[in-house]
């Protein structure tokens, strides 16, 4: 495993992507995984996401709040695909109400880089989440994989 990875580049990957994979897991234990929109929260060292509670995803999270969240650099459709970097980031989603002392900048900044999901969140079956980082896995190609712990993770957060 090579430990000697572009800080920049693993940077890129988390903060150039607006979409990725949620994986789950429903009651019976079984994964399940889907695509969501999130947005990064340098400020708070968290991403959101703005869930609704009609998906299978945000049932599952309601009853089991670990996840894994996985992003990519974009596919150009001439390179070896295994030769993206890739992030995995493992953490928890904790449903922030809107009568959390959090939440009202939370919207705000999820707007502020999503704002077609704005009327979303006049809808009652949406709910806003915090995805709270506890560590992950990064991919800089192939053979090139490293682990990251909670703080390294926050620091690619916080970076943005």
């Amino acid at each position: 495993m090579n430990q000697q990875i572009d800080e920049a580049r693993l940077a890129r990957v988390l903060h150039a992507q607006r979409w990725a994979g949620l994986a789950t897991v429903d009651g019976d234990g079984a994964p399940f995984s889907s695509w969501v929109a999130y947005v990064i929260d340098a400020d708070q060292g968290c991403l959101w996401l703005h869930l609704s509670r009609l998906a299978r995803h945000t049932r599952h999270v309601l009853v089991e709040p670990r996840v894994a969240l996985a992003v990519s650099e974009a596919d150009d459709g001439v390179c070896d695909p295994q030769t993206l970097a890739r992030l995995t980031v493992s953490g928890r989603l904790l449903e922030v109400g809107r009568e959390h002392a959090d939440y009202a900048a939370a919207k705000s900044k999820y707007i502020s880089h999503l704002p077609n999901a704005e009327p979303l969140f006049d809808f009652g079956d949406f709910s806003l989440f915090r995805f709270e980082i506890s560590g992950g896995r990064y991919v800089e190609g192939f053979g090139r994989a490293v682990q990251l712990s909670e703080a390294r993770l926050l620091d690619v957060v916080r970076r943005g």
